[in-house]
């Protein structure tokens, strides 16, 4: 172990240049001891394929995380968030220190892909579904025994708080409901414990303000402090352990103004089918000619069936005439973006900095899936930052919350429906490479290595990790 410097890598999601100063004096006093790059972003830039990137040092093209979902055409569905570390299709750097270093050991905490990794231990968050339709919160763990262990300890993962409307909001409880601060307590748990070699700490607490209500919010000041006083107390702890900490982030959140419905439009054309279940409308994917598998500011789109290149680019066409849309990217350029694998989409849209794209393809809210206007991750066809806000056309919010949590208590069925279908009140987003490198993610360490000029590749982040643990 003599030859190895412990090392813990801590993912402040959504930190980026702009958003360090007065209300990040920790940060900061980090960053003035150390040095500080800019990390070109991941195509996209989103959580699955960043941390891969950064993981595996390969893009998308290898490692196959082309998004946080993509179209399984052999399955004609679309899944998001899956979490088996197997869909990962490139060695990650913690297997190759271990090859070189036996007593190498790793603690992935949180961050995506963690179940059945190689990891030593790892935690990332699991709900039960029992038969009854229910989803109770909860988490999985490796190894196993870890999960009741650090329950007892810290208790009850804040659930609520890690997604959805209650995400990053002020409660009654305080930090007892920040999801981030149970994240930090777990590192601290796990390196009293195990003392691992690399500690690989996931931070979310400003991703949901972020996207909520844009990066030049006044209230996002608030954030910045909360999420400073916890890597402050996690730099302090690990510096009186002797663990060596690389401060950094997945992606920069840049201010939207406009969403772009992709689906709707492919409807009105006849590329989109939809089938009506129970006086609702679903997303036949396997029927449709095209559609689009939405996340954030990117849209895989995939064509089915034996399509003529006439209709390939017919709709290559319609994308780069739709206002917000600022590139379409075809086979050849999928090849020099090394995201050319069997996921992704036929062609790939990228919505401009100022903009995102939306999942919906209804016509009338009327018609819109029942989980439409719920938190659900795994159903819906792409992603839904919505799921971050409580519908402000519910009079009495907190009373259908609670009547809702009765129901369930009394084990009725129930929808926990409080999403709203109104994309105007998303006001950050991400996924694209943003023009000012401000606004891209960032990495701090006390070396950096050899760095040419000031930035880094996504991929390069891996060499990193390598040359800090040694």
């Amino acid at each position: 172990m003599a030859s190895l410097r412990r090392t813990a890598i801590l993912n402040v999601v959504g930190l980026s240049d702009r958003l360090i100063g007065p209300s990040t004096p920790n940060i900061c006093a980090y960053r003035n001891a150390g040095n500080q790059a800019f990390i070109d972003p991941a195509f996209p830039a989103v959580t699955c394929t960043a941390q891969s990137n950064y993981l595996t040092g390969q893009t998308s093209g290898t490692h196959g995380a082309v998004a946080n979902g993509w179209y399984h055409r052999d399955l004609a569905e679309i899944q998001f968030w899956k979490q088996s570390n197997h869909l990962v299709q490139a060695p990650k750097v913690w297997e190759k220190l271990r090859e070189k270093h036996s007593d190498f050991t790793c603690a992935k905490l949180f961050w995506w892909y963690n179940m059945y990794s190689s990891a030593n231990w790892s935690i990332t968050p699991r709900p039960m579904y029992p038969a009854d339709g229910r989803k109770v919160f909860d988490i999985h763990t490796h190894p196993t025994n870890v999960r009741a262990d650090i329950k007892c300890d810290l208790g009850e993962f804040p659930f609520p708080g890690f997604w959805g409307p209650a995400a990053g909001r002020d409660t009654p409880q305080g930090s007892a409901d920040c999801a981030s601060r149970w994240i930090a307590e777990s590192a601290k748990w796990i390196e009293q414990k195990h003392s691992p070699t690399l500690s690989l700490v996931y931070l979310p607490h400003l991703d949901y303000n972020l996207q909520r209500l844009g990066p030049e919010a006044g209230p996002i000041t608030t954030d910045l402090r909360e999420i400073d006083d916890i890597v402050g107390e996690l730099l302090e702890f690990y510096e009186r352990k002797g663990v060596h900490v690389v401060l950094l982030s997945e992606y920069g959140i840049t201010k939207v103004n406009r969403a772009i419905h992709l689906n709707r439009l492919f409807r009105k054309l006849g590329w989109l089918i939809v089938k009506e279940e129970l006086g609702r409308e679903l997303l036949d994917a396997g029927a449709s000619r095209a559609f689009a598998v939405v996340d954030h500011q990117v849209a895989h789109i995939y064509l089915n069936g034996n399509e003529a290149d006439s209709f390939r680019s017919e709709v290559q066409k319609l994308l780069e005439g739709i206002e917000g849309v600022q590139s379409v990217i075809n086979s050849a350029a999928k090849k020099e973006l090394g995201v050319d694998h069997e996921r992704s989409g036929d062609l790939i849209a990228v919505a401009k900095e100022s903009a995102w794209f939306t999942y919906y393809y209804w016509l009338e809210d009327a018609r819109a899936p029942d989980f439409a206007r719920t938190v659900d991750i795994h159903r819906k066809p792409g992603f839904d930052p919505a799921e971050l806000f409580i519908d402000p056309q519910i009079t009495l919010p907190k009373l259908r919350i609670a009547c809702r949590l009765l129901q369930k208590k009394l084990g009725l069925r129930m929808l926990m429906d409080v999403t709203p279908l109104d994309s105007t009140l998303v006001k950050g987003s991400h996924g694209c490479r943003p023009i000012n490198r401000s606004d891209w993610p960032i990495c701090i360490a006390r070396d950096l290595g050899k760095l040419e000029g000031d930035v880094l590749k996504s991929t390069d982040v891996y060499s990193l990790i390598l040359h800090t643990v040694g």
